[in-house]
C-alpha cells in the first residue's frame, strides 16, 4: 500500500449507544479498511460506549483482532454523545497520529481509510470528510427510493478534493496535532442531547485554520433498520435535522435568529413551488417528500421558538 507512506498511525473512534448489531457491522467493514492500510499505516480502534449497562464491551471483546495498534473499549455512560465524543478523541490522542470518526449505524467500503488518507496527502489537508448515504433495506416501501429524502437528511456532496467548512463525524479524519494545539476545541455537553455538536466542532475548527477537503470515494453507508422506513420517522428526522440546523448556526455565529426565520419561509416556498410544479407537469407530486421538507423547515421555527428538539 505505497500511496500511505506518508503516514503512520490513524486511530477511528466510535461512539456507541444500543446498537450492538450495527456496532459489529461497523467493526468487520473497519477492519476491512485497516487492510488496505496496514503495515505502512497501523490502525487502532476505539469504541466508546454510552450505555449505562455497557453493553457493547462484548462486542468488543469478540472483535479485537485485526489492528495494529489494537481495540480499546472505554464506556461513557452519560447518555450524552458529545462527552463520548470527546472520551473518543482524548483516547485516540494517545494512540495515533490521525483521529477517525465513525458512526455505529454504517457501513465503510474498503477502501475508506486508503481515500481519506490519499486525499489528505494530495492537498496537505488537516482534515478529511467523505460522503455518507442513507441505504434502506430491499422492502422498504419504494416512495423511499423514489422521491429524494436524501436531499433533507444526507449532506450534498462535493468535488474531490473541495475544501468544506463542515465535516460529517460519521465519516471523517483530522490531524491530532491540530486536536492538541487547540485544546478548546471539542464537543460542547450542552448539544450532547439535541444534536449540532457535530457542525459546531468543525465550523469553530475551520474557523481556527482547520484546512478539511472532501473525498468522493471514501464512503460510508448509513444502514437503515427497518424501524426507519415509514413516513412518520422521516418527518421527525427532518423536523430534528432543520431544528439542529438552527441550533448549529445560532451557536456557531454563523447566522441570527430572524436570518434563520427568514431562511426557513424561503426553504417552505420553494418545497411547495416544487409540488406545484409537478402537479402542472403531470408528474407525481411526491407528497412525502413535500411533508419532509415542511417539517425540516418546522424544526427551524421551533429552535427560533426556543424548543430543542432531542438527538435522534
Amino acid at each position: 500500500m505505497s500511496e500511505a507512506t506518508q503516514t503512520t498511525s490513524v486511530a477511528v473512534y466510535v461512539c456507541t449507544y444500543q446498537r450492538n448489531e450495527p456496532l459489529a457491522r461497523l467493526i468487520d467493514s473497519v477492519r476491512l479498511a485497516a487492510k488496505h492500510v496496514q503495515p505502512e499505516i497501523e490502525v487502532a480502534l476505539v469504541v466508546v460506549d454510552d450505555n449505562p449497562d455497557g453493553r457493547a464491551r462484548s462486542v468488543v471483546d469478540q472483535h479485537n483482532h485485526g489492528f495494529i495498534r489494537g481495540v480499546h473499549y472505554r464506556h461513557s455512560g452519560a447518555q450524552n454523545i458529545s462527552i463520548a465524543r470527546n472520551l473518543g478523541i482524548e483516547t485516540c490522542l494517545g494512540l495515533a497520529d490521525w483521529v477517525a470518526m465513525a458512526d455505529d449505524d454504517q457501513v465503510a467500503v474498503e477502501e475508506w481509510l486508503l481515500s481519506l488518507f490519499k486525499t489528505q496527502r494530495t492537498h496537505g489537508a488537516d482534515a478529511v470528510t467523505g460522503p455518507v448515504y442513507l441505504r434502506y433495506s430491499s422492502d422498504s416501501p419504494r416512495w423511499l427510493s423514489n422521491q429524494p429524502f436524501h436531499e433533507i437528511l444526507e449532506a450534498p456532496t462535493q468535488p474531490e478534493g473541495a475544501k468544506v467548512h463542515v465535516c460529517s463525524t460519521g465519516n471523517s479524519m483530522l490531524s491530532a496535532d491540530f486536536l492538541r494545539a487547540n485544546p478548546e476545541i471539542r464537543f460542547k455537553d450542552e448539544l450532547g442531547e439535541v444534536g449540532g455538536e457535530d457542525m459546531v466542532f468543525y465550523k469553530e475548527a475551520v474557523a481556527a485554520g482547520l484546512d478539511a477537503r472532501y473525498s468522493q470515494a471514501a464512503v460510508c453507508y448509513g444502514e437503515q433498520p427497518p424501524e426507519r422506513s415509514n413516513l412518520r420517522y422521516q418527518l421527525r428526522a427532518s423536523m430534528w435535522m432543520g431544528n439542529s440546523e438552527y441550533l448549529t448556526n445560532i451557536e456557531s455565529g454563523s447566522a441570527s435568529r430572524s436570518r434563520m426565520v427568514m431562511r426557513a419561509a424561503k426553504r417552505s416556498g420553494s418545497y411547495l413551488s416544487r409540488f406545484v410544479k409537478r402537479i402542472v407537469s403531470g408528474k407525481s407530486p411526491q407528497v412525502r417528500f413535500l411533508l419532509a421538507g415542511l417539517a425540516q423547515t418546522l424544526g427551524i421555527v421551533a429552535g427560533a421558538a426556543g424548543l430543542r428538539i432531542k438527538h435522534l
